[in-house]
């Protein structure tokens, strides 16, 4: 009896030192695998960060990860060094690489801005150029009208004709991110005898930008976005809507 029983705590015994030397054997194994392609030490998230906030709670939510060369992102940052007086441009999630581009001015943070979406909507983003965008002078906010255009087949009675319609209204902007190597829209300067109106730094690059819409009309804008083309107008929710129209080339003279 008693010998059965000691056999019995020798086997536990041997099972628990098995698990632990496999346990050290596989994290050694990450270690050397990582060890072989070439780690870096970057910042990554380890909670939840809102847009916006400060370096202090920066700080207290990232740590240094030795992660493979070739998983690391070419703006990642190894340290907060020169990130003084910078703010978060939109909400981090754990386990995210902290990017350069994520760390903005607070006066540039606007740009990023992140607006609530009201019960019953979906966002949706798409990308177009500065001229589509109103210059590029929107935020987070706004309110926007879709124009929609397709080259063909806009029109069951005329489907070989271009159309174009100010399809959906007083749409409602909530984040806008603009192309790194591109320049947001600069005031004219305060008029003066010298001041040329015409001084002014034109946008460059292209603006992605979120609007809440319904499952129908974000339906709408993927399509156009994929098969056509999509415009913006900045549609204050005071602006006239004469009701849908859509226009086609006799129209334009008409």
């Amino acid at each position: 009896m008693k010998s059965r029983l000691l056999a019995g705590v020798v086997a536990v015994l041997l099972a628990i030192v098995g698990a632990v030397l496999i346990l050290t054997y596989a994290q050694g194994a990450d270690q050397r695998a990582v060890k072989n392609l070439d780690p870096v030490a970057v910042l990554v998230v380890t909670k939840a960060i809102p847009a916006g906030a400060s370096l202090e709670t920066i700080k207290t939510s990232v740590t240094v990860e030795q992660l493979p060369g070739t998983a690391v992102a070419k703006t990642a940052l190894k340290n907060l060094d020169d990130s003084a007086g910078k703010v978060t441009a939109v909400d981090l999630v754990p386990g995210e690489q902290l990017m350069a581009e994520r760390l903005v001015a607070p006066d540039d943070s606007k740009a990023y801005g992140v607006v609530k979406v009201p019960a019953g909507l979906q966002e949706v983003s798409f990308q177009l150029d500065p001229q589509r965008v109103v210059g590029g002078r929107l935020e987070p906010g706004d309110h926007v009208g879709i124009f929609l255009s397709k080259k063909f087949g806009g029109l069951e009675a005329k489907p070989d004709k271009e159309t174009t319609q100010l399809s959906i209204h007083k749409v409602l902007v909530t984040a806008l991110q603009r192309a790194s190597e591109g320049a947001a829209a600069k005031p004219a300067p305060s008029a003066s005898a010298t001041a040329d109106p015409r001084d002014v730094t034109l946008p460059t690059g292209s603006l992605m930008v979120t609007v809440a819409v319904n499952d129908i009309n974000a339906d709408k804008i993927v399509f156009a976005s994929e098969f056509g083309s999509v415009w913006l107008s900045k549609e204050p929710l005071d602006a006239q809507d004469s009701g849908p129209r859509v226009l086609t080339a006799p129209d334009v003279y008409k």
